[in-house]
């Protein structure tokens, strides 16, 4: 079977936010909700936004501009002021290995879509494969789009204009190491609960200043690199049109 050719990741920022320099001599900017510690936010970053992030606890390793608020508090007091909003609800309440332990967790998603769509910006709302059922039309991302030696599926439903296209999903041929074992040669890491190898982790997922707490929930940042690209691919069409 033909392998997908994994997406080649340029780094532009100057050119891709080049619209919005001309027009309003700023750069694009991004709000990123339940921010954790910001694998999504250097994607975005690295595809050409500002990024802000905010989560209800310290962020100490976040790398960019940090907000300690609810989220969906300041969403609604202050997301319309943003160009591109992303938001990863806390994943617990559908997460297996939390379900066996029987723990719970708050359920965020749909009190997080009905405030993204009072913002009236495009935005995008990431979780984990047990939410499939409560979002609408997700695409899912895998490492192995990006070149990345990894399976970690994240799905993310668009909105409020925004669409987002899946790219080609290349056959899962490499094996995985067990959950919590050590990654035998040959192997791809899980990289998710109390976990073994942070550097590889670290490393494969491209996140080098987070500890195990930040990986093992984190979305590698090529992914929102490549949402990104799309998001801003969108604003630009729609600033430039509104220029003319």
């Amino acid at each position: 079977m033909t392998q997908p050719t994994p997406i080649r990741r340029v780094h532009e920022p100057a050119v891709l936010a080049a619209p919005f320099l001309r027009l309003f001599g700023r750069m694009p900017t991004l709000l990123d909700l339940y921010c954790c510690q910001g694998g999504a936010a250097k994607g975005y970053a690295d595809a050409g936004f500002e990024v802000t992030g905010v989560d209800k606890d310290p962020q100490l390793r976040y790398p960019y501009r940090f907000v300690q608020a609810d989220a969906i508090a300041f969403v609604l007091e202050h997301g319309a002021g943003f160009d591109f909003i992303h938001a990863s609800p806390p994943c617990q309440h559908d997460t297996e290995c939390q379900r066996i332990q029987r723990n719970t967790h708050p359920d965020l998603i749909a009190p997080t879509r009905t405030v993204l769509k009072t913002t009236g910006r495009p935005w995008v709302m990431e979780n984990v494969r047990g939410a499939v059922p409560k979002l609408h039309a997700p695409v899912m991302l895998c490492g192995t789009m990006f070149a990345l030696e990894n399976y970690r599926h994240r799905y993310f439903e668009p909105g409020g204009g925004f669409t987002l296209n899946q790219p080609a999903h290349a056959v899962h041929t490499v094996p995985q190491a067990k959950m919590g074992r050590p990654v035998p040669p040959g192997h791809y890491g899980q990289f998710v609960g109390n976990f073994s190898g942070v550097d590889l982790a670290r490393r494969v997922l491209g996140v080098p200043w987070m500890n195990r707490d930040g990986i093992r929930e984190c979305i590698p940042p090529a992914y929102a690199e490549h949402i990104g690209r799309a998001a801003l691919a969108l604003l630009a069409a729609d600033y430039m049109g509104v220029a003319a």
